[in-house]
């Protein structure tokens, strides 16, 4: 069997008495076509498109747009896109507030982040069948301008990635000499350009090729394990009689200064998973609002939550002078070993779901203004070249970085920023108020443009504040 991407024109459709909706050029699933209007071209399993020098393989496509994931899986996955290098931070920005209104910008990010999440869900409903994306929700609102907020979202995702394999090169030397303290470990073994390469040509590479996010979720629960792992070790030190607390003076229950705002994107970055959302409602077998506030309320519930127990228990275990990546306060031991190690398993599990929705968004790039995609909604689908192409720049790019930028603070307050602050809260607002413009002012749309004007006042004034603070040192 074969079949074609064809845009239907509204005249035609009407004219030649096809059952098919009416619509202006947009996107048809091969599965929406009745099946006495198919477009057989032979037997073959490959199927040819309207599109010059373009050929699509039928079985291939169907596969990976065929709804399969649960709630479960979806809610895993979106977990494991938040639980990232934000939750080795976490004390670090508590200690730039205080102890109490750490707690609470804790849970107001997260509580941000969840009504940025429902507002995309809500402007996902209004897109033709399961091709939602930021590019398809800007063609119903500002389609002049689509492209800029997919380069947005592709320049945030290729900077988290960035940062996860900064992480994976700090960290593996470390483990390496932690397993090897009574002998001399090879100087290969303590170069960070060494571990990212392995890490990158090993695990990452093969994962990132995955076409399907929901083909990530036993890496995702796998990658979940090393969450628990940093949360026994932040447990255990907290309460060992070993390790005695910091003096009094330390730990502050209120202590608000400008250095907060250096560290806000810190809390916005944490809860970051946006890029993920419409993978989520794609794939999701029923992609209802209710699951998908499920899914929601189940991801940033239980981040929130983990972020909480670290950051209280890391804060109060050294005070105000906690470095930036708790992992790196506890001394030398097999057991703090196994668990930086196990953030590197997390980081690296979480590269591909960084790379999924950076890939989406290079292709709606690619796609605009060509002949192939001109008037449609929703752009077909990558070939096969295309898409390893695609994929192979955004490794190669994100490695080529890694190995030459080790800062990874400067990495995620930029992107938490510009990047984060962009999609968490900017165009899930505005996409919302876009839609809903000529509707009356309830509830919702008014919230939509207070979350519109939060993330870019945040914006402004905390890339104001790590542009000064990268000046003066």
């Amino acid at each position: 069997m074969t079949a074609r991407y064809i845009p239907i024109d509204s005249q035609d459709t009407a004219s030649s008495g096809s059952s098919l909706p009416a619509s202006t050029a947009s996107y048809v699933d091969p599965q929406s076509w009745p099946d006495d209007q198919r477009p057989l071209l032979g037997h073959s399993s490959a199927a040819t498109s309207l599109y010059p020098n373009e050929e699509i393989d039928v079985q291939d496509e169907l596969s990976y747009t065929q709804p399969t994931a649960t709630i479960g899986s979806c809610s895993i996955n979106l977990a494991n896109t938040i639980l990232g290098t934000g939750m080795l931070a976490m004390p670090s920005a508590v200690a730039s507030t205080g102890l109490l209104p750490g707690i609470f910008v804790i849970l107001f990010s997260g509580g941000a982040s969840a009504a940025g999440l429902y507002f995309l869900a809500r402007c996902a409903s209004r897109t033709e069948g399961r091709h939602a994306s930021f590019f398809a929700i800007s063609k119903l609102t500002w389609p002049s301008i689509a492209v800029l907020f997919d380069f947005a979202i592709a320049i945030k995702c290729f900077g988290v990635a960035v940062s996860y394999l900064i992480i994976i090169g700090d960290l593996m030397p470390q483990v390496v000499a932690s397993f090897a303290s009574d002998t001399q470990p090879l100087d290969l073994l303590m170069d960070r350009k060494f571990w990212i390469t392995v890490f990158m040509a090993v695990a990452v590479l093969p994962l990132s090729f995955l076409r399907k996010l929901d083909s990530l979720k036993y890496t995702s629960g796998v990658a979940l394990f090393a969450v628990m792992y940093l949360c026994i070790i932040v447990i255990y030190h907290y309460i060992s009689p070993n390790f005695p607390p910091p003096p009094p003076e330390d730990v502050e229950m209120i202590a608000f200064s400008t250095k907060f705002f250096a560290q806000l994107p810190v809390f916005v970055f944490a809860f970051t998973c946006h890029q993920n959302i419409f993978s989520v409602y794609n794939e999701l077998r029923d992609n209802s609002q209710r699951s998908i506030s499920t899914v929601i309320g189940t991801s940033i519930g239980s981040s929130a939550f983990i972020y909480e127990a670290i950051a209280i228990l890391g804060y109060l275990s050294f005070g105000k002078h906690v470095r930036g990546n708790i992992i790196m306060e506890y001394p030398p031991s097999v057991f703090v070993a196994g668990g930086r190690l196990a953030i590197v398993v997390l980081v690296v599990f979480s590269y591909p779901l960084q790379a999924h929705p950076c890939r989406a968004s290079l292709d709606k790039i690619l796609a605009w203004r060509t002949p192939e995609a001109r008037g449609l909604k929703v752009p077909p689908p990558p070939s096969n070249l295309k898409y390893f192409c695609m994929t192979t720049a955004i490794l190669i790019g994100s490695y080529l970085v890694a190995i030459t930028v080790s800062q990874l603070d400067l990495v995620l307050a930029f992107v938490g920023s510009t990047g984060s602050t962009t999609i968490s809260f900017i165009l899930p607002g505005l996409f919302y108020y876009k839609i809903h413009e000529n509707d009356p002012w309830k509830a919702g749309k008014i919230t939509a443009v207070c979350l519109a004007v939060y993330g870019i006042l945040v914006m402004f004034v905390c890339l104001t504040f790590n542009i000064m603070r990268l000046i003066n040192t």
